[in-house]
């Protein structure tokens, strides 16, 4: 396979980099590079998440997707992908999350892990993810992508900052001691009207799981956790689109609800 030149790899990341600020969608990056490795595509995603860095925002933490069967299964992979998530992206519990600051919303509930230790190396198991944990919360997140349409291939999501848009964070963290995090159930609601049901088990069969695999995938390249970040570890549930107007809640067994209104 062939390896991408870095002008290359810089000029998709500016193309993501000017969709994002515009609003207006590119045509997948595959559509031009078919044989864009996974490699290829997470130093596009490195060179994109430098011009956001570059205009003053920081990375808080991390997210991960695909982390579900299905998802696998529909872009036929057998593992997840990942991206930064930076400051400028997070929103507290209740926010009001502008539609037309995303080009196509979708929204997820999922459960974030907060560090209180730094996290790093290519050994770490989900005892050791549970060891550095501060608390799991409730989050919504919005996925975006600005690829025309979704119609993206793995290489396109990882590039486009693993189709990050926006994070909504519940108020409370939760120590996870004592109650297994596979095992919290979630209800998600539209305008007062569940809509999802799910688990932690959704998200890589454990939110514990999934941090343990960044953590040894961030290892290989030469990067880590950092405490005071957070996790998000994956969607529970079928990914929902958003219009304005709309009041979204995720409520999860001990951990609470949370909830954000599309403007």
């Amino acid at each position: 396979m062939t390896v991408m030149s870095d002008p290359a790899v810089a000029e998709l990341g500016e193309a993501l980099y000017a969709a994002r600020r515009s609003g207006v969608p590119i045509e997948p990056l595959t559509d031009s590079y078919a044989d864009m490795s996974v490699t290829d595509a997470y130093r596009v995603q490195s060179a994109l998440v430098a011009r956001l860095l570059a205009d003053g925002d920081r990375v808080v933490g991390y997210k991960l997707g695909l982390t579900s069967g299905p998802m696998q299964r529909l872009l036929g992979i057998d593992i997840p992908d990942f991206a930064p998530v930076l400051a400028s992206h997070v929103h507290p519990d209740g926010a009001e999350v502008r539609a037309g600051a995303f080009i196509h919303p979708k929204a997820e509930a999922e459960i974030a892990l907060v560090l209180s230790d730094d996290l790093a190396g290519p050994d770490c198991t989900a005892l050791d993810v549970a060891r550095a944990v501060a608390g799991a919360t409730a989050a919504i997140e919005i996925v975006d992508s600005r690829i025309s349409g979704w119609r993206i291939k793995l290489a396109d999501t990882i590039a486009d900052l693993a189709s990050s848009g926006a994070i909504v964070l519940g108020s409370a963290v939760v120590p996870v001691a004592g109650f297994d995090l596979r095992l919290t159930g979630m209800v998600f609601s539209l305008d007062g009207e569940v809509i999802a049901t799910g688990a932690g088990a959704a998200a890589l069969g454990s939110p514990l799981h999934a941090t343990a695999w960044l953590v040894r995938t961030l290892a290989r390249l030469g990067e880590s956790l950092r405490a005071g970040q957070f996790v998000m570890t994956g969607a529970l549930q079928g990914a929902i689109d958003i219009a304005p107007g709309q009041r979204f809640r995720a409520e999860f067994d001990r951990l609470g609800p949370v909830s954000m209104r599309i403007a």
